[in-house]
């Protein structure tokens, strides 16, 4: 594979750290191109990550992540240049659904290679793009998917579901299915 094969990430403050780096050097590792942008930042500029885990608590817990740096700038994107979007989850999809472009975006993908993971579903909802679909999220999302008028899949954590080229999941401990259901639908073969 080339890098002019290209995917988009979306991101934002408090992404969550797992659920961007993970994707972002998976998909590199077996060649794919990825451009991360955020609403009003450029190439070279950082979003802040929180590491959310699973302790025991009524909800995730929360901890300061790493700082990620874009490597695209966010006005420049032009979605016919990708084959693909990834949503990663944390706090970020909550503030990014509030930007009109984001919206465009995550509407530009409704019928091309989409993943989103945890509270990747939020900016879903927020395109109106799940209808009729069935969708996994953190179970806090379930609301938000069933009131877009998406069927709510509660499925266990390292699990993730494939509906047409929509893949979805409830958290980062799903990488492992997320991520080769994704590929899948790419059209993408790893092979050892």
């Amino acid at each position: 594979m080339t890098e002019d094969v290209r995917l988009l990430m979306l991101a934002g403050d408090y992404v969550e750290d797992y659920e961007i780096m993970v994707p972002y050097q998976a998909l590199l590792m077996v060649g794919y191109k990825v451009d991360v942008v955020s609403p009003g930042k450029k190439a070279g500029d950082k979003v802040l990550t929180a590491i959310h885990d699973f302790e025991g608590g009524q909800t995730y817990s929360e901890k300061p992540g790493h700082a990620f740096q874009l490597n695209a700038t966010f006005d420049e994107i032009d979605t016919d240049d990708y084959i693909g979007l990834i949503i990663p989850g944390g706090r970020a999809p909550e503030h990014l659904r509030m930007h009109p472009r984001v919206i465009e975006i995550v509407k530009a993908f409704a019928d091309r290679p989409l993943a989103a993971i945890c509270h990747g579903a939020q900016l879903l909802a927020a395109a109106d793009i799940i209808k009729g679909r069935t969708v996994s999220a953190y179970p806090a999302c379930r609301p938000e998917v069933e009131m877009a008028g998406a069927t709510y899949a509660d499925i266990a954590v390292t699990d993730a579901l494939t509906d047409g080229e929509l893949v979805t999941a409830p958290a980062w401990p799903a990488h492992p299915a997320w991520l080769a259901q994704f590929l899948s639908v790419l059209g993408a073969t790893v092979t050892i």
